[in-house]
Order: C-alpha cells, then structure tokens, then sequence
C-alpha cells in the first residue's frame, strides 16, 4: 500500500488516480498515524517552502515522516514534496527541511520567464530504478519558481535545462524526489509511477519476510 500525504498543500486526488492507474493501491493519509499501515509513501506538495513546513509542522508530521523514511520504506517527493526533502528552502527568507538529503533550495536567477511552467525535457545523470524504461530527453511536465541544490552532485539522478541545468529526479538510498508532475506527465511520468510501486511492493515483501 502506498500512502499519500494530505498536509494540506498537494494535488492528492490525481496522484491517487494516477498510481491506481497503473494498478498500484494507494491511501489518502489525513494524519501520522496512518503512517502504520503503509509499506512506501508520497509527498506532493503545491506552492512555498516555508507554507509547507509550516504545514507538515502544525499536523505533526514532521518527526513520523523522517523515522519513516529513515526506517528504510520508499519515499518519493513531488514538486514542493521533493523540495522540501532538502535541508534549507531560501523562498520568503531561510526556512528549515526535512533534511533527509543534503543541500538547499534556491531560486531561479532572474533573465528567464518564471515560473518555469510547461514541458521539459530530462537527461538522466546516472542509472535509477526510478527511471527504468524512460527514455532520456523524454518530457515532463514542471511548474516551479525554485530548485535543489544538492551537496552531493551524486545524490542527482536527472537534470533538465531553463537556462541553467537544475536537479531534475534526486535521490539517495530510499528517499527520493521528482521536480516535476508525474501525474501530469502523460506516459512516462505514469511509468515513473510504475517504477516507484514497484519498489514499494518489492519493499513490502521483502520486509513480511
């Protein structure tokens, strides 16, 4: 079962339908508790860093979503949810993450149109399970003013270009983030999805072992 987070700031029902979709059985969760009876997990997230952790902090997430994800399930951040997986979001001042990967948040430097709003492409920087059977310079669908950097330049798993290369898919060991939709992402964001079940069923067994 994958669990979704509902902190009050993600586009849940569409990346419920979107895991049903491709046969996975996912869970809208309204509070940590819920967090028992899930084998991986998916923070979306919709607008600015420090709403969002402002968000997570006042529903008590905070803490059960780091021993989740320290526990070793899989964890995917969407859009704002990758973001906020980092450890400093600089939107609207400096402002404190998860910190469940190492690095900060920053924003786009001024000359482009921002948001960066549409389609783009990505070019992936190293092999990733969860990116299994997408083609690279396949499309995906983005809207943010902001992006990671990462400390660690091998904790970037795709890249994609709006006049500078910005972190596309991050991750590291069972934590991992998508800047982009891939809900909204047509295909590939789909087999994304695909792949990201996948290792939570694989997790899920391993674990009743």
């Amino acid at each position: 079962m994958i669990g979704i987070v509902d902190y009050g700031r993600g586009n849940l029902r569409s990346v419920e339908k979107a895991l049903e979709k491709v046969g996975f059985e996912a869970t809208i969760m309204t509070s940590p508790e819920d967090l028992d009876g899930v084998d991986g997990l998916i923070l979306p997230g919709v607008g600015a860093f420090a709403d969002a952790m402002e968000a997570l902090n006042s529903g008590r997430w905070i803490q059960p979503l780091i021993q989740f994800a320290r526990s070793g399930h899989p964890f995917l951040g969407i859009c704002l949810g990758m973001q906020v997986l980092f450890e400093v979001g600089e939107e609207h001042g400096e402002h404190a993450g998860l910190g469940l990967l190492e690095g900060r948040v920053v924003k786009f430097p001024p000359g482009g149109k921002i948001p960066h709003m549409g389609w783009n492409t990505l070019s992936h920087e190293q092999p990733s399970r969860l990116l299994e059977g997408i083609p690279n310079q396949s499309y995906f669908y983005f809207v943010h003013s902001y992006y990671a950097q990462p400390s660690e330049k091998h904790d970037i798993i795709a890249s994609s270009d709006y006049g500078i290369v910005f972190p596309a898919v991050v991750g590291k060991d069972n934590v991992w983030g998508a800047q982009f939709h891939p809900e909204k992402s047509s295909p590939w964001g789909l087999q994304l999805l695909t792949n990201f079940g996948k290792w939570v069923n694989d997790y899920a067994a391993l674990s009743s072992h």
